[in-house]
């Protein structure tokens, strides 16, 4: 009661903003709570605004693995898996593939860009501690999704410090076809968004959209300077036109440090060539602005 009648004392435009902010930080609570329900990892996911009255985005739903359309199949039925009592051995998964095993002893990235991951399945006689099975477990960082202050909307940042190579999160979304991504891009540039994701390791007729369908990944900023990197990841599904998506760092990445990555890179080695194979977001039609604010910044996202 005390808490009212002092309210009702302030300027109006004052006592509006307290009421509207109290609203937030309820409905930014109950968000945070839902996503901490959703999500299929140990690691906790935190929200964040302090700088506007934004609260939860309203067309947005949490997932934690692709999101297939009508008529595509994002697992092909593998019925196989290795044998391996401790995991790589000679014919564990990436050497069947004609790969090498992509992490070391301390479970951090060892391959080049470019280069495919191929974890252990679901059919594998190894355990749920194999040196090869990393990607899958989910991201093992407690993540905060916070408001920026320089107009690029919602950001990530970790919480926890992040060793170099390390796999930080998955991109998740809508599997649709190319043309239907080619049909929603004409919409999503009146509004700015870049949430399509081409699969292009091995061809290019699929696309993961993020718009409305993601995780903690769907609110990840581009920087032309980033500290994470695109891998294609291959376990329960080995079709070369849907692989998954990974973000791995690309060096120590503090804790408080705003996640990021480059939202033209290319799965290799030389990001910037056009004829680099791997993944890359879907080419987009109108310029959009780039606020990353590096010191090599390329002026516009595309």
């Amino acid at each position: 009661m005390k808490v009212r009648n002092h309210i009702k004392t302030l300027k109006p435009a004052i006592a509006d903003y307290i009421v509207k902010k109290a609203k937030q930080r309820i409905a930014l609570q109950r968000w945070k709570e839902e996503l901490n329900r959703k999500k299929n990892h140990k690691a906790m996911i935190l929200v964040e605004n302090t700088v506007d009255l934004e609260g939860p985005p309203l067309d947005f739903y949490y997932i934690n693995e692709y999101k297939p359309a009508p008529g595509i199949n994002v697992l092909n039925g593998i019925t196989t898996g290795c044998e391996c009592a401790d995991c790589p051995a000679e014919k564990c998964c990436p050497k069947e593939a004609g790969f090498i095993l992509a992490y070391n002893k301390h479970k951090k990235l060892k391959i080049q860009p470019g280069l495919p991951i191929y974890e252990c399945n679901s059919y594998c006689r190894c355990g749920p501690d194999c040196l090869n099975r990393i990607v899958q477990k989910g991201t093992p960082y407690s993540l905060c999704i916070f408001r920026t202050n320089n107009g690029r909307g919602w950001g990530v940042k970790t919480l926890q410090r992040i060793k170099t190579n390390s796999f930080v999160m998955e991109y998740v979304g809508e599997v649709i076809t190319s043309e239907e991504a080619e049909r929603r891009g004409q919409l999503y540039d009146n509004q700015g968004n870049t949430y399509l994701f081409d699969l292009d390791y091995d061809s290019d007729e699929f696309t993961v959209d993020a718009a409305r369908y993601g995780n903690v990944s769907h609110f990840v900023n581009h920087s032309c300077d980033p500290n994470l990197q695109v891998f294609n990841v291959f376990i329960d599904n080995l079709d070369l036109r849907l692989p998954r998506i990974a973000l791995f760092s690309t060096r120590t990445i503090k804790a408080g440090e705003e996640l990021t990555f480059d939202y033209q890179m290319k799965g290799s080695i030389d990001l910037t060539s056009d004829s680099a194979e791997g993944l890359s977001p879907s080419k987009k039609r109108i310029r959009t602005v780039c606020k990353c604010g590096a010191m090599c910044c390329r002026g516009y996202l595309n």
